[in-house]
C-alpha cells in the first residue's frame, strides 16, 4: 500500500510546487517556493532556468520529508508546467544559453505581426491549430537563435537542446539522459502538426528551427523515464506529463466532450473537451491536444487570458494597495459596485479572442470619488469579464451551451469573484474539494500509468464538490456591466480588426 502515492511536480509561472497525493486523490503533503520574475525591458519576461530547477527539486524533497515518505513509497512522478516558456541549453554541460523566455514575453510581437500578414498565415493556423502570436514557443526559439551569439551555429551542429519547462525538468531529473516532451506541451510550440502529432517540417523551415534541437514527443500517461538515483535516494518513474491547463482539465474529470473548466492562475485558461477530433475555431480560440493515452488522442478548444490572478499581484507589488493577495476581497467589499471603474490588465497584450499583441493595460472611468476599493473590485471583475469573453467564443465554436463551469486555481478560492463569475456567465460555477487540480491531473496521469488507478471512472469518482455558485443577479444588470467592459476593451486596443 505504500506505493499508493504519487508525487506531482507543478512548475508554474511564479512558483514551483510539489504535492503528494494518495489513492483517493487527497493531498498528503505539499511544498512551494516562489522564484524571481525578471523584466529586462518593457514587455520582456524571463526566468532563470537554474532557479526553476533548484526550486522544483527542493520542493519535491520537502514534500517527501513532510509526508514521511521515501522514493520507494512513490509509484510515480507526474509533471505539469507553465507552457510555451522556452529554454535552450547545452547538451554536454546542461548549461542554459540564456534565461528562459516566459510565455508572457512580447519581444517577438513584430515578427509575429509580419508572419500573420504574410502568405503562410492560413497554413500555419491550419497546421498547428494555433493563432500566430508571440505567446507560443516557436518565435521565441527563433529569437534565441538569431540574437544570442553562437547559438545558431551550435544548434546547427546538434550541440544544443530546446525544451519547454517539462523537458527541462525531465533533463535534470534524469541527469541529462532524457530529452522528452509530451504531446500537449508540443502542441503549444507552433512547431507540431495537430493532425500527425509530429514535428512539422514546414513549420521548422518557416521559423528557421533545426530539427536537432527538438525533444522526442511522447504521450501523457506512460513511464517516460526514471529519476537519477542521487536526487531522492532511489530512482522514481516519471510516468505522467502534461501542460498545466491540460492537466487541470484532466484533474477536473472533464473527460467527456462538452465539459469545460477555467483555471484562475497567473493567467486564466478555459478549456473545453471536444473529443477525438479537433474543432477549428472561427472565433480566434486555439485548437489544441487535450491529452494522448492508450493510443487515443483527445482534443480541446482553449481560450487564454494572459493576466488573471497576476492583476492582484500587480496591485500588491507595484501599487502597494494590499499587503497580501488574499486582502483583495476584503478591500473590494468596501464598495457596493465598481463605481464605473474598469481595469483591463493588458500588461502583455490581449489574448483570446482579441489577440492584440500591442494592447496595454488601462484603467478607465476614474472620478474624484474612485477609491482603492473600486480599483480592487474592478481588478477582480476584470478576471471574470475576460473569462466571459472566452466562453462566448467557445459556445459559438462548439455549438454547446455550457451546463456548468468547473473552476480551480488560486483565485477560485475567492467567493466574491466566483459569485460574480456565475452571475456574469448565467451558469453555475463549481469548485471541487481539491482546488489544486493542475497538480492532481498530473498525478492522475502518472498514477494511471503505474497502476495506482485503473481507469478514468475511478478518477471521476474522486471528484467532489466543495462549493457551488448559482447565478443570483439579473441579466439586465450584468448586461449593463458588460457594455462598460466592452467600451473599456476598445479603449485598450491598438490593433482593431
Amino acid at each position: 500500500m505504500s506505493q499508493r502515492h504519487v508525487l506531482a511536480l507543478d512548475q508554474g509561472t511564479t512558483s514551483s510546487r510539489a504535492i503528494i497525493f494518495d489513492a483517493l486523490g487527497q493531498i498528503v503533503a505539499s511544498a512551494q517556493q516562489e522564484f524571481r520574475q525578471i523584466f529586462p525591458k518593457p514587455g520582456w519576461v524571463e526566468h532563470d532556468p537554474i532557479e526553476i530547477w533548484e526550486s522544483q527539486l527542493e520542493t519535491a524533497r520537502e514534500a517527501l520529508e513532510k509526508a514521511g515518505l521515501s522514493a520507494g513509497d512513490i509509484a510515480g512522478i507526474g509533471i505539469t508546467n507553465q507552457r510555451e516558456t522556452t529554454l535552450i541549453w547545452n547538451r554536454t554541460t546542461g548549461k542554459p544559453v540564456m534565461n528562459a523566455i516566459v510565455w508572457q514575453d512580447r519581444r517577438t510581437a513584430d515578427f509575429c505581426d509580419a508572419l500573420r500578414a504574410g502568405p503562410d498565415a492560413a497554413h500555419i493556423q491550419q497546421t498547428t491549430g494555433l493563432v500566430i502570436d508571440a505567446y507560443f514557443s516557436g518565435s521565441k526559439i527563433r529569437w534565441m537563435l538569431e540574437n544570442v551569439p553562437g547559438v545558431r551555429e551550435q544548434a546547427d551542429a546538434g550541440e544544443l537542446a530546446f525544451g519547454t519547462v517539462d523537458s527541462w525538468l525531465v533533463w535534470n531529473l534524469t541527469g541529462g539522459r532524457s530529452h522528452l516532451t509530451d504531446v500537449s506541451n508540443a502542441s503549444r510550440t507552433l512547431l507540431l502538426n495537430l493532425e500527425t502529432l509530429a514535428w512539422d517540417d514546414d513549420m521548422l523551415h518557416l521559423l528557421g528551427v533545426p530539427a536537432a534541437l527538438l525533444p522526442e514527443v511522447r504521450s501523457n500517461s506512460e513511464v517516460l523515464a526514471e529519476t537519477d538515483a542521487s536526487l531522492f535516494g532511489a530512482p522514481i518513474p516519471i510516468a505522467g506529463m502534461a501542460g498545466d491547463q491540460h492537466a487541470a482539465l484532466f484533474g477536473q474529470a472533464c473527460h467527456s466532450p462538452g465539459m469545460a473548466k477555467n483555471t484562475y492562475g497567473t493567467g486564466c485558461f478555459m478549456l473545453m473537451n471536444t473529443g477525438s477530433e479537433p474543432i477549428r475555431s472561427k472565433n480566434r480560440l486555439l485548437s489544441t491536444v487535450a491529452w494522448q493515452m492508450d493510443g487515443q488522442t483527445e482534443y480541446a478548444l482553449e481560450g487564454s487570458v494572459f493576466v488573471g490572478g497576476a492583476i492582484v499581484q500587480w496591485l500588491r507589488d507595484q501599487l502597494g494597495i494590499i499587503e497580501k493577495s488574499s486582502d483583495i476581497e476584503a478591500l473590494a467589499q468596501t464598495v457596493d459596485d465598481n463605481g464605473g471603474v474598469y481595469f483591463v490588465p493588458a500588461f502583455a497584450g490581449l489574448g483570446a479572442p482579441y489577440w492584440d499583441q500591442h494592447a496595454r493595460g488601462t484603467i478607465s472611468g476614474l472620478t474624484r470619488g474612485s477609491s482603492k476599493g473600486h480599483l480592487a473590485r474592478a481588478a477582480l471583475e476584470a478576471i471574470a469579464f475576460q473569462s466571459w469573453d472566452l466562453l462566448q467564443a467557445m459556445t459559438a465554436d462548439s455549438g454547446i451551451d455550457l451546463a456548468e463551469l468547473r473552476v480551480d486555481g488560486g483565485a477560485s478560492l475567492n467567493p466574491l469573484l466566483m459569485q460574480f463569475q456565475a452571475d456574469l456567465l448565467g451558469v453555475p460555477v463549481v469548485r471541487p474539494m481539491v482546488a489544486e487540480t493542475t497538480a492532481l491531473g498530473a498525478a492522475y496521469l502518472a498514477g494511471l500509468a503505474t497502476g495506482v488507478w485503473n481507469d478514468r471512472s475511478e478518477i471521476a469518482d474522486n471528484w467532489k464538490v466543495d462549493a457551488r455558485f448559482e447565478p443570483a443577479t439579473s441579466s439586465d444588470e450584468m448586461a449593463t456591466l458588460l457594455a462598460g467592459w466592452k467600451q473599456a476593451i476598445e479603449r485598450t486596443r491598438t490593433n482593431l480588426d
